[in-house]
């Protein structure tokens, strides 16, 4: 006959912080963006997508918009990023919006997508996306 193993209590769980994802969907926009003269002159109406990964915090949320990266704080800096126009490229929009959002040392990475919407009469966009992580300090 074998003796029993004691039933050992469960490893404590170690909880760690939340990543959390903030975005932004479809945001569309007056810009004045392209290297052609007519895109220089007239805005035109431009989509940006953008996704945050955030970093996690020991400390409670307790519904405090404080302890959180606010959406409408990124939204109202990518107003302001297109309006600064005239932009060349839908990839230099997309940096300068990346760039933004990275300067909040909560965001670990980013991904934003601009869309040009009215280029092609055949195509519902043309455009570009980029991801950005954060260099380890």
């Amino acid at each position: 006959m074998t003796e029993a193993t004691p039933l050992r209590p469960p490893a404590a769980a170690s909880a760690r912080p939340a990543r959390r994802r903030i975005f932004v969907r479809d945001l569309v926009l007056l810009c004045r963006i392209g290297v052609k003269p007519h895109e220089r002159e007239t805005s035109q109406r431009v989509r940006i997508n953008v996704d945050l990964h955030v970093a996690g915090t020991e400390e409670a949320i307790d519904d405090d918009i404080r302890r959180v990266v606010s959406y409408e704080g990124i939204v109202a800096k990518i107003r302001r990023i297109a309006a600064k126009g005239p932009i060349n490229l839908v990839e230099t929009l997309a940096d300068r919006i990346a760039e933004m959002c990275l300067s909040n040392r909560r965001v670990e990475s980013v991904r934003v997508r601009v869309e040009k919407l009215d280029v092609f009469d055949d195509a519902l966009s043309v455009g570009t996306e980029l991801e950005r992580t954060r260099a380890s300090d």
